[in-house]
């Protein structure tokens, strides 16, 4: 079925509440194990419709942030879901109460009932409200972005429209639109901060209601981390600090000598990575997915049938449009077993690298779309960014396809792109755990936090406040996953180093690469993190030499990397 297709209505709260009690109450008085599993089956049905509503709601809704029907339609399901969530609490309390655990275990893993008892841990009807209020609150910052229209060069632009602007080879276009863009973030930026400042105290109110310190347990809860802990984040963040800050350094201050520039240097001129202008992919947006085609089509026989059904069924959403969402994302349309994704092509390297990360999701859902229960379809998010981030360097003996003429710089670029993302991912996990340490610092504190924070994990950038917003240390607003996400930011982190190890595997061999990486998509979300890796033969992040690794093998590339007359 294509996406248009698809049929939307807003459910009956009142009657999903009463299906729900009624299913609760067969599973308690079940007298066998065939009878509790046959509720629990229902249950998964019921849940797969209640979750397609709520998916084509929200996807739409970011489509067009001004369609009057969808903006109502996300505002009933901020509501709806806090709500709803009594219920599902209940059903994990009959769960885990089941006479009949043991067997459901046997059948279906233990890993089930250890995500209930988390989820157990996230919530209680007095935060509901709270839960509401932070669901308007991201939705207003996000509609806030998508609204943007931004005067430059005699047009008008939202954000991801002027990004070309902002890597443009000539020195006098690209900072313009770098001060183009900061001062629209400047002009809103009083907004951003209360919007911001509000989401921090009810987190932090949520927190202390369920009995924590303040958020931080509780967003380590809400993250599903399973098998690490804070501590062994900032033990990542040590290794980032120790390895990969230098490496990244080297990176920009040969940059600079490219472009004739003193290091260190401010965000336009570190967003150029070429003086004769970053790569670009050739071709049209449907000349671009012509040869997502033709990849995926090559790649596997499992590839080629998956990105098929992507297209034909209309399940990209992937130009830049005026009212749209910022950003990209993948989702899953669970009643039709169908992935989606949704994007905002602007004629940067970014429009490739949404055909291949965001299909890396969608992908690792196409092939575990079957599962039962139906939360092992994913797995938590710093695994599921393993799938993207490596399918990304998968798409390298085809990157010619894709950038033709600019296929050296590509490689050059994506690689050290990589790299440098990794301490900037890092420092904003550091920012957050700053920030919810101390949730009464007013905004000044906390854009001062930033500003430290960056001088350490992204010393190349120069503050010299010459760009509004950038250059003020500020930049931390633009990065929705702070407002939307807390805490999900270092799982980027976390699967950029296993992608890399999956980049120094292709290398060698190619074949061995994709069979270790089915391997581990496979397995969906049946284990946690360090499991699935284990399980196919990679190494965790969170080994005391993985990174040390992994930067030594990218440093050695780097090295011995001829980009010939390229400049």
């Amino acid at each position: 079925m294509k996406f248009s297709e698809m049929q939307y209505a807003r459910p009956d709260m009142d009657e999903l509440k009463r299906e729900y009690e009624a299913l609760i109450s067969q599973l308690r008085a079940a007298e066998s194990y065939d009878e509790a599993r046959g509720v629990f089956l229902k249950k998964e049905n019921l849940e797969a419709e209640v979750s397609t509503r709520e998916t084509l709601a929200h996807v739409r809704h970011s489509i067009d942030t001004r369609d009057a029907f969808y903006d109502d339609e996300a505002h009933f399901w901020n509501a709806a879901m806090p709500e709803l969530e009594v219920s599902m609490q209940e059903w994990t309390k009959a769960m885990l109460e089941s006479p009949f655990r043991p067997d459901f275990e046997k059948e279906f893993g233990k890993l089930m009932f250890t995500r209930e008892e988390m989820a157990l841990k996230t919530f209680s009807p007095e935060i509901i409200p709270d839960l509401q209020r932070e669901n308007e609150l991201v939705q207003e910052y996000e509609k806030l972005l998508a609204s943007a229209q931004i005067p430059f060069e005699g047009g008008v632009y939202t954000l991801s429209q002027l990004s070309p602007f902002k890597t443009s080879p000539d020195d006098t276009v690209r900072l313009a639109a770098w001060k183009a863009e900061g001062q629209w973030y400047k002009e809103h930026q009083e907004r951003m901060d209360d919007i911001y400042d509000q989401l921090v105290h009810l987190r932090d109110g949520m927190g202390r209601k369920l009995g924590y310190e303040g958020y931080t347990t509780l967003g380590y809860y809400r993250m599903g981390r399973e098998c690490y802990t804070k501590e062994d984040v900032e033990k990542f963040r040590e290794a980032v600090r120790r390895y990969l800050v230098p490496v990244a350094v080297s990176i920009y201050e040969a940059q600079a000598k490219r472009l004739g520039k003193e290091y260190p240097m401010d965000y336009a001129d570190n967003a150029l990575h070429f003086r004769s202008g970053n790569p670009r992919p050739q071709g049209t947006p449907d000349e671009i997915l012509a040869q997502g085609l033709t990849f995926y089509d090559e790649l596997s026989p499992e590839t080629g049938r998956f990105f098929h059904m992507m297209v034909d069924s209309e399940l990209l959403d992937v130009l830049s449009t005026e009212g749209k969402q910022s950003g990209g994302y993948c989702t899953s349309i669970q009643k039709y077993g169908v992935p989606f994704i949704f994007a905002n092509f602007n004629g940067t390297q970014h429009d490739v690298e949404v055909v291949t990360h965001e299909a890396g999701h969608a992908f690792a859902y196409y092939v575990n779309r079957d599962r039962v229960p139906a939360s092992y379809a994913w797995p938590s998010m710093e695994a599921c960014e393993v799938h993207s981030m490596s399918m990304e360097f998968m798409s390298w003996p085809w990157a010619e396809g894709f950038f033709g003429p600019d296929t050296r710089k590509f490689y050059y670029s994506h690689l050290t792109g990589a790299l440098t993302f990794i301490p900037y991912g890092t420092l904003v996990d550091h920012f957050q755990h700053v920030v919810y340490e101390k949730p009464d610092m007013t905004p000044a504190e906390r854009h001062a936090v930033w500003k430290e924070l960056s001088g350490v994990y992204m010393p190349w950038a120069k503050l010299d406040g010459q760009i509004p917003f950038y250059g003020d240390g500020e930049a931390w607003q633009r990065q929705h996953h702070i407002y939307s996400s807390p805490f999900y930011y270092i799982d980027y982190c976390l699967a950029q180093t296993v992608s890399l190890q999956f980049w120094a595997l292709i290398r060698k061999d190619r074949k061995a690469a994709w069979e270790r990486y089915m391997a581990y998509t496979k397995q969906g979300g049946s284990r946690v993190f360090t499991e699935l890796l284990a399980e196919a033969g990679l190494a965790s992040p969170f080994g005391a030499d993985c990174l040390r690794d992994v930067c030594e093998e990218a440093r050695k590339w780097l090295e011995g990397y001829d980009l010939g007359d390229v400049r």
